[in-house]
């Protein structure tokens, strides 16, 4: 008959012990947390490093709607509701909630970033971020992102256009000359761009988004060509179209398609919008 080994029994048992006495501490700890009283709301807001279209005391006029949260027990606040209330706001991409040892209600919000500013063609105007989610204006501030008109006024969303849109953006904001000399960018024809400088009374006729990148470092060097030679009031449409070249068209000229060789009228009619 195989011998008891008490010494391994008596180390098993004294490890369930503790184990138990574990369990019981932390879940009366946790009853008495649970009864403990809120002492403040802490929030703390990110994502946007240059714009705050939510604060703090939008934060807490949701949380404390229709009461203060401040002084209840923490046993009484459901913290996911809550989460989903504070991103309910347009404005808020993601909020996390949960409570420190001091008792206060650490709440962590992450504000989305608009990347451009749309006006449709029936006056409607609203941020876009990367997402594509459509956001409204704020009476706080405004952003300065890349403007764009012309965007069309249709109950289903023309993804491709957007999609262009948000990549035009995304260029323009991470050069700060382009973010200087862009005014706006009008939305023509065909998901086709036409900007408008803030330097110089010509028109910039960029076409569809196709090879974005490109098109705006060759305008980068005919701007700083054309500055040295002749200035930017010689050119009253700079063309990035054609594949690979920049055309520059003085007044009353004609335009020459490369390709073509064939003289044509100047087709392009967009003027300044007053924003």
């Amino acid at each position: 008959m195989k011998k008891l080994n008490w010494k391994k029994i008596l180390i098993n048992t004294a490890w369930v012990l503790s184990l138990v006495g574990v369990l019981v501490l932390l879940g009366a700890s946790i009853r008495q947390k649970n009864h403990k009283r809120i002492q403040g709301v802490i929030v703390e807001i990110s994502g946007a490093e240059k714009h705050m279209f939510i604060d703090e005391q939008d934060v807490l006029h949701i949380i404390n709607d229709p009461a203060p949260v401040t002084g209840r027990p923490m046993r009484g606040v459901k913290l996911r509701k809550l989460e989903n209330l504070v991103e309910k706001n347009p404005w808020v991409h993601n909020a996390e909630m949960f409570f420190d040892n001091q008792f206060l209600l650490q709440v962590n919000i992450v504000e989305k970033e608009p990347i451009a500013r749309i006006f449709e063609t029936n006056g409607q105007s609203y941020y876009i971020d990367s997402a594509m989610s459509k956001l409204p204006l704020s009476n706080k501030l405004s952003a300065r992102v890349p403007v764009f008109t012309g965007f069309p006024s249709t109950k289903k969303v023309d993804t491709a256009l957007v999609q262009s849109v948000i990549q035009l953006a995304t260029l323009i904001s991470l050069d700060s000359f382009l973010t200087a000399q862009i005014a706006q960018i009008d939305i023509v024809g065909n998901h086709e761009f036409e900007m408008i400088p803030v330097i110089g009374d010509h028109l910039i006729a960029f076409g569809d988004s196709a090879n974005a990148a490109d098109k705006l470092n060759r305008l980068k060097a005919f701007y700083q060509a054309a500055w040295l030679q002749h200035g930017l009031n010689t050119y009253k449409v700079i063309s990035l179209k054609f594949k690979g070249q920049v055309v520059g068209i003085k007044e009353n000229a004609k335009i020459v398609d490369p390709q073509s060789n064939i003289p044509t009228q100047n087709p392009l009619t967009s003027k300044r919008n007053t924003l």
